[in-house]
């Protein structure tokens, strides 16, 4: 009578005084061990008369209460599990989302719509190398729900010397597949979605058009030529970007939104050998990084419609002496890609 007397006294004190549960359970785990301590053999037999019972009933009764706490955690664990999978599979954000994401949150021209905006976006990257590295890793770090990446290069040592998104232990291996490994590290919350080849006429529509918003990285003129005609095509944004030794240039080019398209700001090709790529002249490491970071920074003030974006006007980074300009640009008329205005 006393063993049963002592569990209603812990049980009960512990609500009536609003301790937390995990002291009340240690106090009750506490009293059974002094009731099995009083049947124990080498104990008094008054002892165990005095709290009433025997040994075998009250290790029964732990058997069972152990089998029991055991049980409530383990589904506590899969209704946790659940729960996570029923808040991606809603769009809505886990607690670990929300806390990886504060300091977005907290940013009045973003907040919790601009996240969510964030989140249900898809961003196609064209071009893993030195542009694309940064670009890619502060897009999956700011929670872009799905990045697909495009390239047909493979690592090569030197790549390493700007293109922070790869590794040495990675070199070898597909671009898009290291650059996928390294956004996975940062957030296990996106999709990454690779795709190892180069961007022809007979695929780019059917992927761009799968897409919300495109960044060109790509350091040729005829995929920078391409990815602009199909998104003026399909009315996709695009932030394009180009690089070479100390400067670097940006835009966003949206003439479905009024803004002009890449050719109309350059209708006409370089000739060859005029401008080298940075295999041929070189190029400072850090300078991919900042035009990289930047084209991520436009691109999640486009998804999220914070700020002023770049549509109709130009970026002009030299690196060298420090200076930025930006110039304004407008849609030209009879553009071939566009239709200019």
């Amino acid at each position: 009578m006393i063993g049963i007397l002592g569990f209603i006294a812990v049980f009960g004190a512990g609500r009536w005084l609003g301790w937390p549960a995990r002291w009340v359970w240690l106090m009750a785990w506490g009293w059974l061990l002094v009731l099995l301590l009083a049947h124990a053999p080498y104990m008094p037999p008054q002892l165990g008369a005095f709290v009433g019972g025997e040994f075998r009933g009250w290790f029964v009764l732990g058997v069972l209460a152990a089998l029991v706490l055991a049980y409530r955690k383990m589904l506590g664990r899969v209704r946790g599990r659940v729960t996570v999978a029923e808040v991606a599979k809603s769009g809505a954000f886990s607690p670990v989302e929300l806390d990886r994401y504060a300091r977005h949150i907290m940013l009045r021209e973003i907040g919790g719509p601009g996240q969510k905006s964030l989140k249900n976006a898809r961003v196609l990257v064209v071009g893993a190398g030195g542009l694309g590295s940064g670009a890619l890793l502060y897009l999956a770090g700011s929670g872009v729900g799905v990045i697909g990446v495009i390239d047909g290069d493979t690592v090569e040592g030197s790549n390493l010397q700007r293109q922070i998104i790869h590794a040495d232990a990675r070199i070898g291996m597909p671009k898009v597949f290291s650059a996928e490994i390294a956004m996975k590290a940062l957030n296990p919350f996106i999709e990454v979605r690779p795709y190892h080849r180069r961007l022809d006429k007979a695929l780019a529509a059917e992927l761009v058009a799968d897409y919300d918003l495109v960044l060109d990285g790509t350091d040729n003129f005829d995929t920078r030529y391409l990815v602009n005609r199909v998104c003026a095509a399909a009315g996709k944004p695009l932030i394009a970007a180009a690089i070479t030794q100390w400067e670097g240039q940006i835009s966003l080019y949206d003439p479905a939104h009024g803004g002009p398209c890449f050719e109309c700001v350059f209708p006409v090709r370089p000739a060859q050998g005029l401008v080298p790529s940075c295999a041929e002249a070189g190029v400072a490491a850090p300078l991919p990084g900042v035009i990289g970071a930047m084209m991520a920074m436009e691109a999640i003030k486009h998804l999220t419609s914070a700020g002023t974006g770049l549509r109709g006007r130009l970026v002009i980074h030299d690196a060298l002496y420090a200076e930025t300009r930006v110039i304004g640009v407008k849609r030209r008329a009879g553009c071939v890609a566009c239709g200019g205005a």
